[in-house]
């Protein structure tokens, strides 16, 4: 998947310090209600893959407070490592991994990235087209292992519906930018993730009219 350059708003990455370290401030805001979700949902330990990490915040910040998680960031893009790396520089910390170049939006990654107990996506979908996040589902499904959790963070569409006017727009501007893209439904993403052999495991509401969804590959 080569990156697209969309416009986003409030998602602008400004510089975070002297080194290489980009902070983008809906990365800032949502942190704390994301994180809230994984301890209550992670394992105590195990290894988790975060997909398109993006400037490498959440990686850090998660990172530090689930000490008993192997965290591995990844990215799509190239340039985005050079933040994450600066993170994971500056966090210093025995289970924060570098990061690696990862395309979830690619055929078959999954099997080649295998053996992850919790998988990690933030504001992904609505930003690849419907066949991409098909291809992220399907590598969720083949690099989780029996029993792992893979949770799915964003905006979407609900059961056809956008729900709030500020939806509308924003969906309505990512559209205007690449017609491919965009919310994509909480029924078609559960029946992709069905489809690489996860099972739903719930819908949370989140601030700002996002939702966690979370699957499971079954043991």
């Amino acid at each position: 998947m080569a990156p697209r350059h969309l416009s986003l708003p409030d998602s602008a990455a400004l510089a975070a310090g002297a080194d290489a370290r980009l902070c983008a401030p809906s990365a800032e805001r949502n942190a704390e209600p994301i994180l809230a979700e994984l301890a209550r949902r992670a394992p105590a330990r195990g290894r988790v893959l975060e997909i398109a990490s993006g400037t490498g915040q959440h990686a850090a910040c998660f990172a530090a407070a689930l000490p008993g998680l192997e965290w591995q960031p990844s990215d799509a893009n190239p340039a985005a490592l050079a933040s994450i790396s600066a993170w994971v520089e500056a966090a210093s910390l025995p289970n924060l991994r570098p990061p690696i170049l990862l395309d979830a939006a690619e055929p078959g990654w999954g099997r080649r990235h295998a053996g992850f107990d919790l998988i990690l996506a933030v504001n992904l979908l609505h930003l690849i087209s419907g066949a991409e996040a098909r291809h992220v589902l399907e590598g969720i499904g083949a690099a989780l292992v029996p029993g792992g959790l893979a949770m799915i963070y964003g905006p979407f569409r609900r059961d056809g519906a956008l729900t709030s006017e500020g939806d509308r727009r924003f969906d309505a501007a990512l559209r205007a930018q690449d017609p491919e893209i965009g919310y994509k439904d909480t029924a078609e993403v559960a029946r992709w993730a069905s489809d690489a052999g996860l099972a739903p495991e719930d819908r949370v509401e989140m601030p700002a009219n996002n939702l966690v969804l979370a699957f499971r590959r079954p043991v």
